[in-house]
């Protein structure tokens, strides 16, 4: 677990296992006897171990220390660009794979219930169709004047090819 340092408004630096404060000299002892250090602005809570381990860096330059090689730096410098843009792209590519396989589950999710809901509603409309044409043969041969119902060999052609419904009465 790494040791909590807060950092205060006024800049001071407190050792949250020690119960006191330090300086960046500390910190940097700290962390080259093998500590591993997190440091936290008290007043919002913001990591800023990065800044930290590098303003100690700068400071150690500063008094006339090598403390990091110019090349080691130059190839810093470059390579934060590069992993910048590789990890944006990265991301890029991440987000946008997952929004085109989102949109094809859920366009698959859509399409599926739908086409087999039309695919229903044809066939009842063609079995309503087959209802009407027999209906219209069955008036179209009854005769003026006579009673009764129609023919029942259409009736019982239509009730076979069409299956009941719980909420459609056989009259309709």
């Amino acid at each position: 677990m790494a040791r909590r340092i807060k950092r205060y408004d006024n800049r001071k630096l407190y050792d949250t296992e020690r119960s006191e404060y330090v300086s960046l000299e500390d910190i940097a002892t700290l962390v080259r006897g093998g500590e591993t250090v997190e440091v936290v602005d008290n007043a919002t809570g913001q990591d800023i171990t990065a800044q930290t381990l590098t303003q100690i860096i700068l400071e150690e330059g500063k008094n006339g220390h090598e403390v990091i090689s110019s090349d080691l730096l130059h190839t810093l410098l470059r390579r934060s660009g590069e992993v910048l843009d590789t990890g944006l792209d990265q991301i890029r590519t991440t987000v946008d794979d997952l929004m085109h396989s989102s949109l094809r589950r859920l366009g698959e999710l859509v399409q599926s219930p739908r086409k087999q809901e039309l695919d229903e509603l044809r066939q009842q409309l063609r079995q309503l169709e087959h209802r009407l044409s027999i209906l219209l043969d069955d008036f179209g041969e009854q005769r003026p004047g006579a009673s009764g119902p129609p023919s029942s060999s259409h009736e019982e052609a239509d009730r076979a090819s069409v299956p009941e419904r719980a909420d459609v009465s056989p009259e309709e």
